[in-house]
């Protein structure tokens, strides 16, 4: 079901947050919205980031310290460049050249790689505030957000914590004592027990009551230890045990508590504000049931299927929640939600700015982080509940790009990005980062690259919207995520809403479909795309050369496409690599220049038919319009080392350049390396009477936008070298000879 929020008539509208909010109109002399939110709708001016900033509001600190890294450090940056708040950051040795040092006014070292000699290190990062009069303190997610002691700590040092008071910390990190919080405030829990009598007999009496299935769950438990799912009373002691002894080991602490298990539950969660005069509100909910390894992929507000009554219902819990702990600022109330019963039950409370926080801001049209500087200095909240329920509009989703790789269980991965392109970025699409080409993901940190955040009338066009930009997405240095959201989102359970937490172990035969032997029909394009921009290649190399001859009878003198780097018919090697197989396939084609833009493919175990390729023209720089057959392939090559990546509409795939490692003649020629293929010498190692042993580097060869290294093939001396670097050289020339040594 689409279940967008629906905007109020009107025939004027004004762009704001890059979709449509519409201004008031009158029927019978009332306006449909209420002069609070047309002045909201006047003072909110959109960033070229996407943000949406209040320029109503009055100004807040003049100087804060981030004491994060990467994509969120970055994104307060953003904002407070609008606002006018200087920036501080901090760095590890391993983020010394990262995208929010450069971003911030100023930036301070703080430690080595590791988390806890950099991040974590409370008193040195207030010793940095102090020292750079940074008047308050952004922890961002993670790292030291929810550590109670150092929001105290703060306190002590006379500088301002963005973020809620301790004890609401300190209330919110205990599963169980959070729990009987929420029963004093009538906020729904799952039902269960969470008492201190942990004996056998009591913890037995209290399973029969709740009823099976029920989880036993560690009280100071995580990641998923000490959690246990019991379906019968003839299994529940023996997996008490279980359960406490894993606990004791993960925790030293055993105590558990007893819930009732929800066979079909999705992650609803909302999004809530307190400000510190007692006022909060809720800024609409967040579904985030798509999830791997307990961490969630895709997350979307509104909530499919969500109903207004039920809204109004959840919501009011969640204010309820927050200010029974004297909440301060920006909080989620997460809520475990029954899809069969409707039921829902409060899960924990996050006491920070969530990643997905984005998606809030798409659809409600303000700029949480503003509201975080705002409600900090001691401002009252800048709406009420009715001002934001007036101002919802449309659907937004966020897909959060990992380096990982799906196939292989989601295993984390690292390097350094080659190639990095985002979609462009305008009011309706946000890309949250902090990487760039060049930068690492690091062993370090989080492998989060990027969240791309879209937003849309509704929700099936905010869908159409994020595959699109998912499309547009190139990453090259690591495995990512990417394919695997594309398939998420063409998932029939996804389109039409129905997503529970199981949703990707219920989908993995749809979500990880089995390689087939033969080539379909997008890889075959792929490639025949890839031999087109080849042909490419070799003609402005061979162009280039031209230029660079002066002798009349070398084969470079001519510009003609038929000379040696450019025949008419050649053969290309290749290997199409997927993540996750342990085998690639093998792409042998015979590609025929056919005319000045077009060209014949033949791919070998295909069958006999020749597929014509022709180029129609060219958008930009890298980008490639050319029909295959009769469809019509839009996309761009890039080239890492031996690797070249072909990116479609419909996909990227990994391509293998297949080279001989060592090209050696002995014939009349004489014994030495001949080139591979034609092309530049970049750089020339071996030198007339050295000595080498096999598999030396002798050469490196720049050909089709690629190098290839030319290793000695045995032990010797080198006897001439016949190149020199920036020469030409034709394939299959011997360009190094040797002598016995």
């Amino acid at each position: 079901p689409d279940t967008s929020i629906p905007s109020p008539p009107s025939t004027c509208y004004k762009m704001m947050l890059g979709h449509v909010f519409r201004a008031p109109t009158r029927r019978g002399g009332v306006n449909f919205l209420d002069r609070a939110s047309r002045r909201f709708l006047s003072t909110i001016q959109q960033t070229p980031c996407g943000l949406c900033v209040d320029t109503s509001l009055p100004p807040s600190f003049n100087k804060i310290l981030i004491a994060n890294r990467g994509e969120i450090a970055c994104r307060v940056i953003r904002t407070c460049r609008e606002v006018g708040v200087k920036t501080v950051a901090v760095f590890s040795d391993a983020d010394m050249h990262a995208e929010h040092v450069r971003m911030a006014d100023e930036a301070v070292r703080i430690g080595e790689p590791p988390a806890a000699q950099s991040y974590l290190l409370g008193d040195k990062i207030l010793e940095i505030a102090a020292q750079t009069g940074a008047e308050a303190i952004h922890p961002g997610y993670g790292f030291l957000s929810e550590n109670a002691q150092f929001a105290d700590a703060c306190i002590d040092a006379g500088i301002k914590f963005i973020g809620p008071p301790s004890k609401a910390i300190h209330a919110m990190g205990s599963k169980s004592a959070s729990k009987i919080i929420m029963t004093d405030a009538k906020v729904p829990v799952v039902p269960g027990y969470h008492g201190e009598d942990q004996s056998e007999s009591k913890l037995v009496e209290e399973a029969n009551k709740i009823g099976y299935p029920l989880m036993i769950k560690a009280v100071l438990g995580g990641g998923g230890k000490g959690m246990r799912i019991v379906r019968s009373a003839d299994e529940f002691l023996d997996m008490l045990d279980s359960a406490k002894r894993e606990s004791m080991k993960s925790f030293s602490d055993d105590n558990v508590l007893l819930e009732r298990f929800i066979e079909r539950p999705r992650h609803i969660e909302f999004q809530v504000f307190a400000d510190q005069q007692g006022s909060a509100v809720h800024l609409y909910e967040r579904d985030c049931s798509v999830q791997r390894r307990h961490q969630k992929v895709l997350e979307e507000a509104p909530a499919p299927g969500m109903s207004a009554e039920l809204r109004a219902t959840m919501g009011e819990s969640a204010v309820n929640a927050a200010k029974a702990v004297g909440y301060e600022g920006a909080g989620t109330v997460e809520f475990i939600f029954d899809a069969e019963t409707n039921d829902y039950f409060f899960m924990e409370m996050n006491t920070r700015l969530q990643v997905e926080h984005p998606v809030s801001e798409m659809i409600t049209g303000r700029d949480l982080v503003q509201w975080q500087l705002h409600v900090a200095k001691g401002h009252p909240l800048p709406a009420n509940q009715e001002e934001i329920n007036a101002t919802v509009q449309g659907h937004a989703i966020e897909a959060r790009i990992y380096a990982e790789d799906p196939d292989n269980g989601f295993l984390p991965a690292v390097g350094k990005l080659h190639h990095v392109r985002y979609p462009e970025v305008n009011g309706e699409t946000r890309v949250e980062t902090g990487i760039k080409t060049g930068d690492e993901v690091s062993i370090f940190y989080d492998p989060m690259i990027a969240k791309l955040v879209v937003l849309g009338n509704s929700r099936a066009a905010a869908l159409k919207k994020l595959d699109q930009g998912l499309s547009e997405l190139q990453i090259v240095g690591c495995p990512t995520n990417i394919k695997f959201l594309r398939r998420c989102l063409a998932n029939k359970d996804f389109v039409e809403g129905e997503v529970e937490t199981n949703f990707i172990e219920e989908n993995m035969e749809n979500l990880f479909p089995e390689k087939t032997e033969a080539l379909t029909l997008p890889e075959k394009n792929a490639a025949c795309l890839l031999a087109y921009r080849m042909m490419e290649f070799a003609a402005q190399e061979g162009e280039a050369a031209s230029k660079l001859s002066e002798d009349s009878k070398s084969p470079w003198f001519s510009r003609s496409f038929d000379r040696a780097i450019a025949p008419t018919q050649y053969s290309i090697d290749l290997m199409l690599q997927e993540p996750g197989e342990k085998a690639p396939t093998p792409v042998a084609m015979t590609v025929v220049r056919t005319g000045e833009k077009s060209l014949s493919v033949e791919i070998a175990g295909e069958g006999e038919a020749k597929i014509e390729v022709t180029g129609i023209h060219q958008s930009g720089a890298d980008a490639l319009n050319v029909k295959v057959g009769d469809a019509v392939l839009k996309g761009n090559v890039v080239v890492h080392e031996n690797s070249l990546f072909v990116y479609t509409a419909d996909a990227s795939y990994c391509f293998q350049l297949k080279v001989p490692e060592f090209s050696v003649t002995d014939g009349a020629g004489g014994d030495g390396c001949v080139a591979p293929m034609a092309g530049k010498v970049v750089k020339l190692i071996a030198a007339a009477g050295q000595s080498f042993s096999k598999g030396d580097q002798l050469v490196i060869l720049e050909a089709m936008k690629m190098e290839h290294v030319v290793k000695a093939p045995r032990d010797g001396v080198v006897k001439d070298v016949m190149c020199a670097e920036g020469d030409f050289v034709e394939g299959k020339k011997l360009v190094i000879s040797f002598e016995p040594e």
